[in-house]
């Protein structure tokens, strides 16, 4: 999963966030900031009963009452949201991007003139993050 830190990047470079269910998010600065959130349409939880796992339906959640404002979300974009973000950004004359597996990690490559421009990064969720920030990055 992308980090924090890497998402808030993205937010403020202009990613904007289209919410849908099983987006995850996480929720800055209110003593949250080490948990995961997603949107779902329904609570579900694992407990045990009768010393059996079972999966638990719940019509509300502690947090019922309350609400957050998206913008004081941070978007915590999946594998394929990148990259689809990323087709919708690259035009449509320009080359493709690539994803490639080396033994230490991935590279995201992407053509931008004469010389293709990598992006490296220990998970292929980061390298299309990375690349993202640059196309989003105003001196790009």
């Amino acid at each position: 999963m992308i980090s924090v830190a890497l998402a808030k990047q993205l937010k403020e470079a202009g990613l904007v966030w289209q919410t849908a269910v099983n987006d995850f998010f996480a929720i800055p600065d209110r003593g949250l900031d080490d948990k995961v959130f997603v949107i779902s349409d329904m609570m579900v939880t694992m407990e045990l009963v009768q010393g059996w796992p079972a999966l638990t339906f719940h019509g509300t959640a502690e947090w019922a009452a309350d609400h957050l404002l998206t913008h004081e979300a941070i978007w915590l974009p999946t594998e394929g949201q990148l990259r689809e973000a990323l087709e919708k950004l690259l035009p449509e004359n320009e080359p493709d991007f690539s994803l490639t597996r080396r033994v230490d990690g991935y590279d995201c490559e992407i053509g931008q003139g004469e010389r293709p421009l990598i992006f490296s990064a220990d998970t292929a969720v980061d390298a299309y993050a990375l690349t993202l920030l640059h196309l989003l990055s105003p001196e790009s």
